[in-house]
């Protein structure tokens, strides 16, 4: 394989497809940590965990046929049952 694929706008995809899409973008967009080590820990933690979920729901659609739109569902009820705990950092301030 050389890493190259038809290309296809995310607008050309079916709508569950792209509710997946864009929960397991939301479930590993996570915001920076605060300075303190604490704060690090929790957000490598945190991004872990998402990480997992994320590919247990990928590997649900790709290797057993689940459905993308209910992935997308069950991800998103994993991810705000794992909600971000730590302090955010902030550009100019470090912290929020």
């Amino acid at each position: 394989m050389n890493g190259r694929t038809n290309s296809h706008r995310v607008g050309s995809f079916p709508e569950p497809v792209v509710a997946l899409l864009r929960a397991v973008h939301e479930a590993l967009d996570l915001p920076l940590p605060g300075l303190t080590d604490a704060d690090e820990r929790a957000y490598a933690r945190l991004l872990a965990q998402r990480a997992r979920d994320a590919r247990v729901i990928l590997a649900g659609v790709l290797e057993d046929g689940h459905e993308a739109g209910g992935a997308a569902v069950s991800l998103r009820a994993w991810v705000d049952r794992e909600p971000v705990t730590y302090t955010p950092w902030i550009k100019g301030g470090g912290v929020r």
